[in-house]
């Protein structure tokens, strides 16, 4: 008579268990690194948005030419922007997710009252930072 509620109190109990140990094996997503980078970007945070990429982070202009490298030079460069573009933000329009890499088509304004322009930024992570980005810029309509 009690072994069923007792097997099924032991049945919920395992289920539960095995949730929470999956739970806490669960590797961060590939995106965090890129969603986290974009949020300081937005807010102009510039320690927060550094701490997005490795140390020997390696940023691209275009495809296989190298831009600048090292968190400090990104840190730098970006913390002078943010400083003078208080009306930066950027809005993600598309986002395709391909193992390690994420790409991201984005829409970003520079200035309130100015139109904004596309971008294109391909993201490679790894170990939950961002160690390589390449920035792409459309051609204009012609």
């Amino acid at each position: 008579m009690l072994l069923k509620p007792f097997l099924l109190f032991l049945s919920l109990f395992l289920a539960t268990a095995t949730v929470q140990a999956q739970d806490k094996g669960k590797a961060p997503a590939v995106t965090d690194p890129v969603k986290l980078q974009l949020r300081a970007y937005n807010n102009r945070d510039i320690e927060t948005f550094a701490k997005a990429f490795s140390d020997t982070v390696k940023v691209y202009r275009q495809p296989g030419v190298l831009s600048y490298q090292g968190r400090d030079e990104l840190r730098e460069r970006y913390g002078k922007m943010f400083a003078n573009t208080p009306d930066l933000h950027c809005e993600v329009v598309n986002r395709i997710v391909a193992g390690n890499v994420v790409i991201d088509h984005e829409k970003v304004q520079r200035q309130k009252g100015q139109p904004r322009f596309d971008a294109i930024a391909v993201y490679r992570v790894k170990n939950n930072e961002i160690v390589e980005v390449t920035f792409i810029s459309p051609d204009k309509a012609q």
